[in-house]
């Protein structure tokens, strides 16, 4: 387990990742984020050479943990690749501060993304209308607590979201908010979407294809909504965007759909998460916007310039 040192003490990476992501309001991305930015201001760097590879490795020891690591592999190569533009003619030190900066105006500018996506979301979300999500989404969770808080009255059908308790999680938020929801088997996704108006889901990760890697089950929803002519919107934040191309749900890596746990034999566990084509998705809302499918690409090449 990679450990930075500090002046005799030693920052572990993993540990203060963890502890970020007791917070249940905290994304993977966004913790992963705050973990780079803690090892720029708590070690030196000799060389770019040593940052990045220090930078690579803490990415690696959190993709190690026991969690899905879409997010955090897209959320790591954003920050790292947003830090360390245009730094030629510098000295290491003056380089660091320069990254330290960029990088808390980073972090500043993702935390309130979550924000800006709710308010784009709300000419959608209609007095009456109903909603069917797929398991608890952060940021689908707060554009409902904000239509709400708008006076429109709505209600929301909530998967259980396969295993864990993050439906009834969401079920439990959305009551605290004062919103009508029903929970319901992820296996009732056919029958209940025939009644609602549109499906509103979030991601772990956005394709570069346009397409989605989402809880387990977000496929399954994909499928439904567009036989029955429902619309189907994502809602996920930029650092989400994430350059992997998958064809098919095999085209995914597999500890992109494991746990770490079960990577050796996956023959007999069932995956974490599953690949939502673009041609089942109606629109992105997302802090760079409302896309369509087809322009994830050419905003992804915007990040990565």
């Amino acid at each position: 387990m990679p450990q930075i040192a500090e002046t005799g003490k030693e920052f572990d990476v993993v540990k203060y990742f963890l502890q970020l992501l007791e917070d249940k309001d905290m994304s993977y991305g966004i913790a992963a984020i705050r973990t780079l930015l803690m090892i720029l201001e708590k070690k030196q760097f000799g060389t770019i050479h040593i940052l990045h590879t220090t930078m690579r490795e803490a990415v690696a020891a959190m993709r190690n943990t026991d969690l899905s690591i879409a997010a955090i592999v897209s959320a790591g190569e954003l920050f790292c690749r947003f830090i360390t533009l245009s730094l030629d003619d510098k000295h290491m030190e003056e380089c660091r501060l320069i990254m330290l900066n960029r990088g808390k105006i980073f972090l500043d500018k993702l935390d309130n993304s979550r924000q800006v996506i709710a308010k784009q979301a709300q000419r959608f979300i209609s007095d009456g209308c109903r909603i069917l999500t797929h398991s608890r989404s952060r940021v689908v969770l707060k554009a409902l607590i904000t239509a709400s808080q708008n006076k429109k009255s709505f209600h929301v059908f909530v998967t259980q979201g396969g295993t864990g308790n993050s439906g009834e999680e969401m079920i439990r938020d959305l009551n605290a908010a004062g919103i009508d929801c029903t929970l319901i088997l992820d296996s009732a996704t056919g029958y209940v979407m025939e009644s609602v108006d549109f499906v509103m889901v979030g991601a772990e990760a956005v394709v570069e294809s346009g397409g989605i890697i989402n809880r387990i089950g977000s496929y399954t929803m994909g499928l439904c909504a567009r036989e029955m002519k429902k619309p189907f919107y994502v809602l996920a934040e930029s650092f989400k965007f994430t350059r992997l191309y998958p064809l098919n749900q095999r085209d995914l890596p597999n500890e992109y759909k494991y746990s770490r746990k079960h990577l050796n034999d996956v023959s007999k566990v069932h995956p974490l998460v599953d690949y939502t084509p673009p041609v089942y998705i109606t629109l992105l809302f997302t802090d760079l916007g409302i896309l369509t499918p087809s322009a994830v690409s050419d905003e992804l090449i915007k990040l990565y310039m």
